[in-house]
């Protein structure tokens, strides 16, 4: 999504946003430089943003990224705004066929008929960028 002729960019962002780079070929993922510092603008170089917790209103988040030619000259740049949604996973902890959202059996789990606590199975591993 680079224009033409950028040859780095560098990533400006808010607070409440994590952002990491990660290339073709490198295994480990970096975080993104700070203000004023740049990067060498390859193909299969991927951003990835996250934030770790919720939004206080619509779109209070952004990342920045610019794109600059040879010499450090600016020629572009592109933003998205980010608002982060909190979820809740409330569940049947004591298996009794009701939700509670406050129950204390959520922090441990016990296997049986008579155990308590949430069967859930995710996957949500990065097995690429």
């Amino acid at each position: 999504a680079a224009p033409p002729g950028a040859v780095s960019f560098g990533v400006k962002h808010t607070e409440g946003v994590s952002v990491e780079v990660a290339r073709w070929g490198q295994a480990e993922v970096g975080e993104a430089p700070g203000s004023g510092a740049s990067w060498p603008l390859e193909e299969g170089t991927v951003l990835r943003f996250s934030m770790s917790q919720a939004s206080s209103e619509v779109n209070d988040n952004k990342v920045t990224v610019s794109f600059y030619a040879e010499g450090g000259q600016p020629i572009s740049q592109a933003g998205v705004f980010l608002t982060g949604v909190g979820i809740s996973l409330d569940v049947d902890a004591d298996r009794d066929g009701v939700v509670e959202k406050n129950n204390p059996n959520k922090a441990s789990w016990t296997w049986g008929p008579g155990g308590h606590g949430a069967i859930l199975l995710v996957s949500c591993d990065k097995e690429s960028p």
